[in-house]
């Protein structure tokens, strides 16, 4: 599952950070502290792995 977006992409990057004790999860703001918590390190790697280059920076929802 990729990431839509570079905004989702660094966020599940950091959350990923986070869970690998590498950054305090007190650090975190907005969806990264909600992904940390409810997704499995797999999870985080396979939305945080990927070219930013070419997505959009957000995604709008319809």
């Amino acid at each position: 599952m990729p990431a839509k977006s570079a905004a989702q992409q660094k966020a599940a990057g950091a959350a990923l950070s986070a869970k690998r004790g590498e950054t305090p999860r007190s650090s975190l703001k907005g969806a990264s502290k909600s992904m940390v918590e409810s997704m499995t390190e797999k999870e985080l790697e396979a939305l945080a792995r990927g070219k930013r280059k070419g997505k959009p920076e957000h995604v709008t929802k319809h």
